[in-house]
């Protein structure tokens, strides 16, 4: 039985999902979620065989829970689910491991079939991306890749980070976290530094802009 950790944070999404796989007799959505961190701790509790993921999601983005899932799961095959068909988000999701990205536009059976691949290790693209993705993504090495600030950050200063473009202020991030008011303040601070940034509105926008946030 193939065990998957569904994360998407519409609701009506993730139930849907579930009736879909769960009609097929060798998968098994042993636990879903809407928010990311919460995905990240399913992933690391279960070590499932499959993670699904939408690409924007609270608490941590889906590609951030793809990139992290690959430390602490290393057996478990992501795959993305986006509304986004833009070259940057493809290949970031390839860097970070992933071993699908399927359009949200896209038939219950490429979905199916997505999963069936992943898990013979193979990568599947939803098939309007294939020769742009791919192509993209050789054609890109870390040497030539331009350096992306973000990747200076620590993952708590990116959790800090996220829920500080979702809105959240300091105690609540504490809460959220279980760290100190202090703490976050630190972290806020710290990355506030790295990537330049100088009042609340600049953090909302460079989220935007990395399409952590909507």
């Amino acid at each position: 039985m193939i065990s998957i950790i569904l994360a998407d944070d519409h609701q009506i999404v993730r139930e849907a999902l579930r009736l879909l796989l769960e009609t097929q007799p060798d998968l098994h959505v042993i636990a879903d979620t809407g928010d990311g961190l919460e995905a990240l701790q399913l992933t690391e509790r279960h070590q499932p065989d499959l993670l699904i993921v939408d690409m924007r999601m609270p608490g941590l983005s889906g590609l951030e829970v793809a990139r992290r899932a690959k430390r602490i799961s290393p057996n478990t095959k992501v795959i993305v689910l986006s509304m986004h068909d833009a070259e940057s988000y493809v290949v970031e999701s390839l860097q970070a491991g992933v071993a699908g990205y399927v359009l949200k536009q896209s038939s219950s059976q490429e979905l199916l079939f997505a999963i069936q691949q992943a898990l013979a290790g193979n990568l599947f693209l939803s098939p309007s991306l294939n020769e742009l993705a791919i192509h993209t993504y050789m054609q890109r090495t870390q040497d030539a890749r331009a350096f992306d600030p973000l990747d200076a950050l620590t993952y708590r200063e990116r959790e800090v980070f996220q829920l500080a473009a979702e809105g959240l202020s300091n105690p609540q991030i504490a809460e959220r976290l279980t760290l100190s008011v202090r703490t976050v303040e630190m972290h806020r601070s710290n990355f506030m530094k790295k990537l330049g940034l100088k009042s609340q509105t600049d953090v909302v926008k460079y989220a935007v802009k990395q399409g952590m946030v909507e």
